[in-house]
């Protein structure tokens, strides 16, 4: 076996020559990771300041932690001579592959950010999208769970929601209850309305500004239409709306006036 000697001149040479280069590049390393744990800290700061919801808050965090990171390492292995075109060449293309792999993912992933960001609606709120509509149980990066009032789970894409025209029920501290009611050509309109009004303002839950009013609407083909228009809060809402429209039936019976149905006249003619 030959033995392996080495030629001090040799040593010396790389040692002067890629010594300064190894510390160099140790030096960018600790001092990269340092500064990048302080953006990371401040990254949050921020973000905590500006009420993001917690689940974007760690997740951001995650995200610019390692894209600092990536630079650091890539900047210090740089500094050895170590060529970085390739690999970056090389991972720029496996992104754009998975990016076009997980297009439906990635869309859904970046309306779940700016659905946390911004925040259209929060976990309790009841919303309506299209013909879906639910109390709001979980909303995560991907998914938002939805649980309906008849007690189903409803799982929406995040693409989906953050593209649509959604309404938020919970998003106001009060509601405005609309009682529509259909009375008799031969019964008095201002009795009904006087009927009407005296059942909505004996009720606590309503709101007296704005001013519970009673319109008169439309002249149908079977009675006049009246709608009662009372304020009430948000979460009186249904209990408000249900028990008040039961009771302006009761009362208008009681004062004789007339809720009609639909009715039609039929002549018959009788040919000799």
């Amino acid at each position: 076996m030959e033995n392996f000697n080495i030629n001090p001149d040799d040593l010396i040479n790389f040692v002067m020559t890629f010594g300064p280069k190894l510390l160099a590049a140790i030096a960018t390393l600790v001092i990269g990771l340092w500064i990048v744990k302080f953006v990371v800290k401040g990254v949050k700061k921020g973000l905590n300041k500006s009420s993001v919801d917690d689940a974007l808050v760690a997740f951001l965090k995650s995200l610019v932690s390692i894209l600092l990171k990536v630079m650091v390492y890539i900047t210090a292995l740089s500094m050895l001579g170590i060529q970085m075109t390739s690999f970056i060449a090389v991972l720029g293309a496996a992104g754009l592959a998975v990016g076009l792999a997980l297009q439906g993912s990635l869309s859904n992933f970046a309306g779940g950010v700016l659905i946390l960001f911004f925040k259209p609606f929060k976990v309790g709120d009841f919303i309506e999208r299209g013909s879906e509509s639910g109390t709001v149980e979980r909303i995560d990066i991907l998914y938002t769970v939805l649980q309906t009032p008849n007690n189903q789970e409803v799982v929406i894409p995040n693409g989906q929601l953050a593209n649509a025209a959604i309404t938020n029920y919970s998003a106001k501290e009060t509601r405005r209850a609309i009682f529509p009611v259909g009375i008799g050509y031969t019964s008095d309109v201002k009795k009904a309305r006087e009927v009407i009004l005296r059942v909505l303002k004996e009720d606590e839950r309503i709101l007296e500004d704005p001013a519970p009013i009673v319109v008169l609407t439309n002249l149908g083909d079977s009675s006049l239409d009246l709608s009662a228009r009372a304020w009430t809060s948000t979460e009186n809402y249904w209990g408000f709306l249900w028990d008040n429209l039961e009771k302006i039936k009761e009362e208008l019976d009681k004062e004789g006036i007339e809720i009609p149905f639909p009715q039609r006249d039929v002549h018959l003619i009788k040919e000799d």
